[in-house]
């Protein structure tokens, strides 16, 4: 069930690896509508069983690489993020009582709540880089500059992908020089 679902994820999370220079214990926000994978309107049919399937192809990705992977909730709990508490430490985060769920929070953040260890929630980040399925709009919880990714297959399903990483900002002025590993 949902292997063209996963193999997609696998596939967008492979090739977003390739363009990246994410390091391990960076953060990766992954934003996911089930709605639109099933090709549905956002919000309109929530899915526990594709959330699940689609954030352990991701998750299990990620974590091979020792990458963090914070899960956007929807709007009902106004973006808020699920995280492992051990990176909420690591950067200082502050965590908030909630517990997503599918109707408020979201499938995919459902999935993290229960597969993650010791999984939080958390209002904001400032993640390395993120993942953007089905339009859910998680730049709000990126650095500063980010920077698009593009891929060469942007849908799982039914749903548009956007992916972005982050520099630090450029500072100086014509005299200045920058340092091409961080561009």
């Amino acid at each position: 069930m949902f292997e063209n679902e996963i193999s997609d994820a696998k596939r967008v999370v492979n090739e977003f690896l390739e363009q990246t220079a994410l390091r391990e214990g960076n953060l990766v926000v992954i934003g996911c509508s089930t709605s639109e994978i099933a090709s549905k309107s956002i919000g309109s049919y929530s899915s526990a069983e594709l959330g699940e399937a689609v954030f352990l192809a991701m998750y299990e990705t990620f974590r091979a690489h020792g990458i963090y992977v914070v899960a956007q909730c929807c709007e009902h709990l106004n973006r808020a993020l699920i995280m492992e508490e051990e990176a909420a430490g690591r950067y200082g985060y502050e965590i908030v009582n909630v517990m997503p769920v599918p109707k408020a929070g979201g499938s995919f953040a459902t999935a993290a709540w229960k597969h993650m260890n010791n999984p939080v929630a958390v209002e904001h980040i400032q993640a390395h880089a993120g993942i953007d399925i089905g339009d859910t709009l998680i730049g709000m919880h990126l650095k500063a500059v980010a920077v698009p990714v593009r891929i060469a297959h942007p849908a799982i399903g039914g749903a548009h992908i956007v992916c972005a990483r982050t520099r630090p900002k450029y500072i100086g002025g014509e005299r200045a020089h920058y340092s091409e590993e961080m561009v």
